[in-house]
């Protein structure tokens, strides 16, 4: 009877709807993240005629950017156990929408450094936030479609961006472009405080099971107690690597895919760049796939091992140049669907690893490891590249998703031999006005 009356609980029409109401508010500001990572880029060039900028210079902004992000993202993770995802995810927000005052306000290169470092705080928060909300507010049926859809609208927020940036950049000029979009951003964080009902607390089917783990389990403890024990989990740190080794098979699609279907396919920068699109496209779509199979397959290691897998020899078999030209630009499309596909899989075979009430910490520390490949892939493949190894960032990316595929196996077998300890979410989350 009551396993009847949980399972009629959870296909409520009320539920349903509050879930997706959750599922949307947080996709729209995690598309305001993914979106605010190319405002500088999408600059470079107005910003190096302004200010007499070399590109080594431009590229710093962006350097320190994902630095402050790296170490921000494993950090906020703790705040986010301690006093609740929400106010984290505002002041991301609110972080965003200073740092696009100070770039269009900027008066020199300082001042763009400052908006670098502030917009990176900003960026630090999400990753944390939003899957600790996810996992407190969304019903487990619905849990893979939140992923996915989080995945999803992230890469929507990219491709935004440059058509945003540019349009207005042509239409007035890269300061207004730059406070319109601090003013796209505040616009997401007004509808976070409007919705706010949906982003705190815990939702209504998981509050007996966190109130049976409150009396049941022992205090939280404190910030360095916390991560001793997450450090001496082998699982989190090949979540930790799995993160990296994928950030850096992607850096290596974002940076060198138009160089690459140049150099490999002599495919003309329009045709290269659709199909850098392309690939983005096709792995929302992969993400948005991705979501019912983990409902359809409980095994979520085994769709992420298959999905990098075939997205690596995918890659592979481009750099060997054994594509017809015509077909190159749909074959990149199609290792971008096959990453895509192992998106929802992948988040949710980490929250198999994850201790209850450290939702924010586990995020944070192993999704720092995306900072730490942004960094370092687009270095050792331009390096590749300048030593004449055409290949080399093609057959790099498959590499690490192979690599990845492997992590994700160790990681579910750390997670079948010591499952995560039941511990009691934090109070102050629980708390969250």
């Amino acid at each position: 009877m009551s396993s009847a009356a949980d399972t009629a609980t959870l296909d409520s029409a009320d539920l349903r709807r509050r879930d997706w109401l959750t599922i949307l508010l947080i996709g729209i500001a995690h598309a305001s993240s993914h979106f605010f990572q190319l405002v500088l880029p999408s600059l470079y060039v107005s910003l190096g005629a302004a200010f007499d900028l070399d590109f080594a210079r431009l590229g710093l902004l962006v350097s320190c950017f994902y630095v402050v992000s790296g170490f921000g993202q494993a950090s906020s993770g703790f705040l986010v156990d301690r006093i609740g995802a929400r106010p984290v995810l505002w002041f991301g927000l609110g972080s965003f929408v200073l740092s696009g005052v100070l770039i269009g306000s900027a008066n020199g290169y300082a001042m763009l450094l400052v908006a670098a470092v502030v917009g990176g705080l900003g960026n630090s928060v999400f990753h944390p936030a939003d899957y600790s909300i996810m996992n407190h507010r969304v019903s487990a049926p619905r849990l893979g479609h939140a992923f996915s859809t989080h995945g999803l609208t992230g890469n929507l927020g990219w491709a935004l961006t440059p058509v945003f940036m540019t349009s207005i950049t042509l239409l007035a000029d890269w300061r207004v472009a730059a406070f319109s979009a601090a003013g796209l951003v505040a616009l997401v964080l007004l509808l976070t405080i409007l919705g706010r009902d949906l982003l705190g607390g815990a939702s209504p089917a998981a509050a007996a099971s966190a109130q049976q783990a409150e009396a049941a389990a022992p205090a939280q403890e404190g910030v360095l107690a916390t991560l001793a024990a997450l450090l001496s989990r082998p699982a989190l740190w090949a979540a930790f690597l799995f993160f990296a080794c994928t950030s850096i098979a992607l850096s290596s699609v974002q940076n060198y895919t138009i160089p690459l279907l140049g150099q490999l396919y002599d495919l003309s920068k329009v045709v290269a760049s659709s199909a850098l699109s392309g690939y983005m496209v096709a792995s929302a779509v992969g993400m948005a796939a991705g979501g019912f199979l983990v409902s359809a397959n409980p095994r979520t290691e085994l769709t992420v091992m298959v999905a990098l897998v075939l997205a690596g020899v995918t890659l592979v078999v481009l750099a060997l140049g054994l594509v017809p030209a015509g077909l190159a630009a749909a074959v990149v499309g199609l290792a971008g669907f096959c990453s895509g596909v192992a998106a929802p899989s992948r988040d949710m075979l980490i929250r198999r690893v994850t201790p209850r009430g450290a939702t924010g910490s586990v995020y944070g520390l192993v999704y720092s490891g995306m900072d730490v490949g942004s960094a370092l892939g687009p270095l050792a493949f331009g390096l590749l590249l300048d030593a004449g190894l055409s290949q080399g960032p093609w057959v790099g990316a498959g590499l690490a998703f192979a690599v990845a595929a492997l992590l994700a196996q160790w990681i579910a077998v750390q997670a079948r031999l010591a499952p995560a300890p039941v511990q009691a979410p934090s109070k102050h989350y629980s708390a969250q006005k």
